[in-house]
């Protein structure tokens, strides 16, 4: 593999791999994944004490079906691109005829849509796991006792408990969608080792700034920030 090439793989793992560590020490631990499992405590813990919890099922529903669709897409992604690795020299061949493709040899070709593969891979991985744990938190908001004769505490233990659930599985969901922005980087390697780089570079910043300085961020942040002032008070 040409050291250019070798050298973007190496800086694109580190990115991948690395991000969380990363956005954790740039926001000091607050950013818009840690800001919405504040949120969603609070949303199990007046699920837990609401009588109808038809609302709270649907919201999660959702989730659970948005969880499923991804997985799904991922899955025909792996497939087509599974297809491409397997094609043989024909592939090869009908790509390195591109003008715009940047792959010398056939190794380098496979490693470029290996790469894409395995991200893809493991965001499917993440999304399974995620839909496993958004089941588990259905279970316990089924279980969860109604009616005014409850114990407040053990109301507010099956809150805590569909929280501590929840959101690891959120957590999940979103690593899965962050897969893409890395599989966009990793296809990006077909165009060359630069064309790489920057698109790594460019999927981690558009990460970053969605996590801390976009108008979703910023509001979710105040909000956390009256969830905390009222907590305090309480």
């Amino acid at each position: 593999m040409p050291t250019f090439d070798l050298a973007a793989l190496v800086f694109f793992a580190l990115c991948w791999l690395f991000y969380e560590p990363l956005l954790k020490t740039l926001s000091r631990g607050r950013s818009l994944n840690t800001d919405m499992t504040v949120i969603r405590g609070a949303w199990m813990g007046q699920m837990a004490r609401r009588e109808v919890r038809l609302m709270d099922a649907n919201l999660l529903g959702h989730a659970l079906n948005s969880a499923s669709f991804f997985a799904s897409s991922n899955l025909l992604l792996i497939a087509a691109a599974a297809g491409a690795l397997f094609g043989g020299q024909q592939t090869f061949a009908s790509v390195s005829s591109l003008e715009v493709i940047q792959t010398s040899t056939r190794l380098l070709f496979e490693g470029q849509l290996a790469l894409v593969i395995v991200v893809l891979a493991r965001g499917l991985l993440d999304f399974i796991w995620s839909i496993r744990q958004m089941n588990y938190s259905l279970a316990i908001m089924g279980a969860t006792p109604e009616g005014e004769s409850v114990d407040p505490g053990l109301a507010a233990a099956f809150g805590a408990a569909a929280s501590r659930t929840l959101n690891p599985a959120l957590s999940s969901f979103n690593a899965g969608v962050r897969g893409y922005y890395f599989a966009l980087a990793a296809a990006a390697w077909l165009f060359g080792p630069l064309a790489f780089v920057t698109a790594t570079v460019g999927a981690v910043a558009l990460l970053v700034w969605r996590q801390r300085r976009s108008p979703a961020a910023t509001a979710i942040a105040d909000l956390r920030r009256a969830i905390d002032g009222q907590s305090g008070q309480a």
